[in-house]
């Protein structure tokens, strides 16, 4: 069985509370892209798993590895799976490239022993595993609540052009999240505006209320965020934000041969870029 992997980006990111758990309470509006890892599953006596990347761990490290052994555990099924990811989408990117590694597994290998399980039940076996995953399992835009885990549909958004760039330099979404006190955040997206916009199609208001309340602290940190931004505003972006903890920048165009322009310049600084599409 060969799967696709989407990447997701944020639209909207707002942090609403703090738990007692140390987890932030969240408000982000989330939609899938078409820059995808490859995922090939097969039935074996026992887990296994590669990728093409040297650097990434393939053992319980690994979020696909941890959905797997909890399959297993969850169903009763005796059994096991060979795992191979070939990885497009960066690592460490704020793109929910290892969510959407795991949440594929998952219903890869539902499939392959029978359906045991339900989506929902899917999500719950997830969510203990990580936050993105549930909406990666779902897919599709929707309102991401909690940790990440209560999922509102928000139907289809149009196709749209969206332009990737991830800089050279990493960030750790902890760090990110612990330089932030959620009482003292001075601007917050408008998520209900967004959602609205979304609903009725039109992508320009969306793009205009996007906002990612953790962008500041990842362009303190690394101001070329910031600069990759700056590019594709002035390159016609209708607007554009970082994804997630970052560094991934994204912007959405309407303009076909602004994006590729843009792209052409993005390389000149970014290791990685990409001109895709929302699904």
């Amino acid at each position: 069985m060969v799967l696709q992997a989407p990447a997701k980006v944020n639209l909207t990111l707002d942090i609403v509370g703090k738990r007692e758990d140390g987890y932030h309470n969240v408000e982000m509006i989330m939609e899938t892209v078409s820059l995808y890892d490859t995922i090939t599953i097969e039935k074996a006596s026992k887990i296994h798993l590669e990728c093409n990347l040297p650097y990434v761990p393939i053992d319980e490290r690994n979020i696909a590895y941890k959905c797997a052994k909890a399959f297993f555990e969850k169903s009763g099924i005796s059994g096991g799976a060979n795992i191979k990811i070939n990885k497009r989408i960066p690592v460490a990117a704020g793109l929910a490239g290892g969510s959407t590694d795991g949440s594929t597994v998952l219903k890869g290998l539902n499939h392959l022993y029978g359906k045991p399980f339900n989506i929902e039940q899917l999500k719950d076996i997830s969510g203990n595993i990580g936050a993105d995953l549930p909406y990666c399992i779902n897919g599709r835009p929707a309102l991401a609540e909690g940790i990440g885990e209560k999922l509102t549909s928000l139907g289809n958004m149009p196709r749209t052009l969206v332009l990737l760039a991830k800089p050279a330099v990493s960030l750790s979404t902890k760090w990110v999240y612990s330089m932030i006190n959620w009482q003292e955040i001075p601007c917050h997206p408008d998520t209900k505006g967004a959602i609205e916009a979304l609903k009725k199609g039109d992508i320009k208001l969306l793009a205009e209320k996007m906002y990612n309340v953790l962008e500041p602290v990842s362009t303190e940190k690394y101001s070329i965020i910031g600069e990759i931004k700056n590019t594709m505003l002035k390159g016609g972006a209708l607007g554009s934000i970082m994804s997630g903890s970052g560094p991934t920048v994204f912007g959405l165009f309407d303009d076909e041969t602004k994006a590729k322009q843009t792209m052409q310049i993005l390389r000149e600084t970014c290791p990685f870029v990409y001109l895709g599409h929302t699904l």
